[in-house]
């Protein structure tokens, strides 16, 4: 994966869909995953899924902003360590909560090591758990949901750009979204945001470009052809992808 073109930096209100931004106290990097016109001229609906950081130090008024996007499920993409070390803060919400680690057992280990790697990893973990996280998603009463890692821009960016992209929503859409993340978690001045890996070691993350996702879309492409025969042929089905079609589009 192609870490050699630059990433996107400057005035934050010029960054593609700022405004999509959430205010959720205490969670970081909070935006609606809808409104994207897709290539058929459809477009996927807000206020069903949202994507985010974790909520390990959601606050009550996160809690309230949470509940007045009327969040039934809660899906959390963290290795369990992970989830361990800082849980989800979810008293006061009426949620279900599901575990898709999108990473392999000692997948978090690796997060020391560049991110073109953990984004292999993710990759090579994705037909074990995408089809069945957003199989969760088609489940009665599932929706609106929240989905989310620990900083919601690697695990949960892969998830959702696969999503998009099933959806029909154009590539340079989906790395928009991708991006807004360098904004979402205050990167784009330069400067490295802590946080803590599955073991309580403190690391940094830092800005991206747009070849770390654009490679792990590529690389689940050339390995099964396209992103739908990838979650069909994995276990969600013609069925399953038809009815993410049905929940997520509407006439544009």
């Amino acid at each position: 994966m192609d870490l050699t073109d630059p990433p996107v930096t400057g005035d934050p209100a010029a960054v593609p869909g700022a405004h999509r931004l959430l205010d959720i106290p205490g969670v970081r990097n909070a935006r609606d995953v809808g409104g994207f016109r897709t290539t058929d001229g459809a477009r996927v609906r807000t206020g069903l899924l949202y994507r985010s950081g974790w909520l390990a130090e959601l606050t009550p008024e996160g809690t309230r902003a949470l509940a007045k996007l009327g969040v039934r499920t809660v899906l959390d993409l963290r290795d369990p360590a992970e989830m361990l070390v800082r849980p989800d803060r979810l008293d006061g919400l009426d949620v279900s909560t599901a575990h898709h680690p999108l990473l392999p057992q000692d997948g978090a280990d690796h997060y020391g090591e560049p991110l073109q790697e953990a984004y292999r990893l993710i990759t090579d973990a994705a037909a074990g758990t995408l089809p069945a996280l957003l199989g969760r998603l088609t489940e009665p009463e599932a929706l609106p949901a929240l989905l989310h890692c620990a900083v919601g821009r690697d695990r949960t960016g892969i998830a959702v750009a696969v999503l998009l992209s099933v959806l029909g929503v154009p590539d340079e859409d989906v790395v928009d979204d991708y991006l807004l993340s360098n904004l979402g978690l205050g990167l784009l001045d330069g400067v490295p945001q802590e946080y803590l890996d599955a073991n309580g070691v403190v690391r940094f993350t830092e800005i991206v470009g747009p070849g770390l996702i654009t490679g792990a879309l590529a690389a689940l492409r050339e390995r099964h052809g396209s992103l739908p025969a990838f979650l069909a042929g994995a276990g969600l089905g013609e069925e399953g992808l038809a009815r993410l079609r049905e929940l997520f589009l509407e006439p544009a």
